[in-house]
């Protein structure tokens, strides 16, 4: 089933895992969703944590509304503990995820995750990096590659990509489903 019509947003910052950053975007791009790039602030340019691949934010998360996207993935890397710093990007994770929309985390992204407040009595994973904060924002830890709670969905690290990317793709058909 073809993703056409689904409009994501995909959060980069600095030091951004490459791996859990341009895999899920191809292959939501193999099926046809309409992702939208979005930083810190607009036209910025961020560097992977590996420091070989780059990416242009277009858009900044202060110029977007969560009602205008069905679903918001956050990947891994040493990004998201930059991300979390900014309302509006906290903003645009919780009201994705208070209107029902997919919120996809892998790795370390949990941790905005956290700080946007959603993780409380959820199932939950990521790098075991997070796991004490996690458990300590009241998350219940789970050791899977990937796993869809509610409409969070979670992957582990980047080994676990695969499945982290299946569970994605499941996830936004039934957003699909539902309308």
């Amino acid at each position: 089933m073809s993703l056409k019509g689904i409009k994501v947003a995909m959060l980069v910052g600095p030091g951004y895992e490459d791996l859990e950053f341009w895999v899920p975007y191809m292959r939501l791009i193999e099926e046809e969703a309409d992702i939208t790039i979005v930083g810190i602030k607009e036209g910025e340019t961020y560097t992977s944590k590996s420091g070989g691949l780059k990416v242009i934010a277009p858009v900044g998360a202060d110029s977007l509304k969560p009602e205008d996207f069905h679903a918001v993935l956050v990947p891994g890397g040493w990004a998201p503990d930059k991300l979390r710093r900014y309302p509006s990007v906290l903003k645009l994770v919780k009201g994705v995820y208070e209107k029902g929309g997919i919120v996809g985390s892998i790795c370390h992204a949990g941790l905005v995750l956290i700080s946007a407040g959603i993780v409380k009595g959820r199932k939950a994973t990521g790098s075991l990096g997070i796991k004490d904060d996690l458990l300590n924002a009241g998350a219940i830890w789970v050791d899977e590659p990937a796993f869809r709670e509610g409409n969070l969905v979670w992957g582990r690290v980047v080994e676990d990509i695969p499945f982290y990317c299946r569970e994605l793709v499941k996830a936004l058909n039934s957003l699909k489903e539902r309308a």
